[in-house]
């Protein structure tokens, strides 16, 4: 089959293929931050839940199952007892991290404050009444 050569100009201007399957999985809600949390170090399942807030079980298993299939995350079975579940990120995984960082970045710059984390507060909160 023959490369149509004769398109217009509308056709060139579609989105980078990369950009497309990128954001197709980083862009589903919750799969960015549990990357990133995921970039500071290895985490058990009751950890990654505590650390993206709003996140429910069944959504945090579904992400990292996604994750494990795209080849950016391997779920680990650390012996017991008590039998724990760890998530890492492979090699694939790790090297997101200069893009999220420059990501992180930019919408320090460019992004409206966002309200502050509530359990900030609390802890603050919690730190000067002792």
């Amino acid at each position: 089959m023959a490369v149509d050569r004769n398109h217009d100009s509308e056709t060139c201007k579609r989105v980078d293929d990369g950009i497309t399957r990128v954001f197709q999985l980083l862009g589903k809600r919750w799969s960015g931050p549990i990357v990133a949390v995921l970039v500071a170090q290895p985490a058990h399942f009751a950890d990654l839940r505590r650390a993206v807030p709003g996140i429910s079980e069944r959504m945090l298993s579904d992400r990292l199952a996604e994750l494990g299939a795209a080849g950016l995350v391997v779920r680990e079975v650390d012996e017991g007892p008590p039998l724990r579940v760890s998530y890492r990120l492979t090699e694939a995984g790790a090297a997101l991290e200069p893009a999220l960082r420059e990501l992180a970045e930019w919408a320090k710059v460019h992004l409206p404050d966002a309200p502050e984390c509530p359990g900030a507060e609390r802890e603050r909160a919690v730190g000067t009444s002792a």
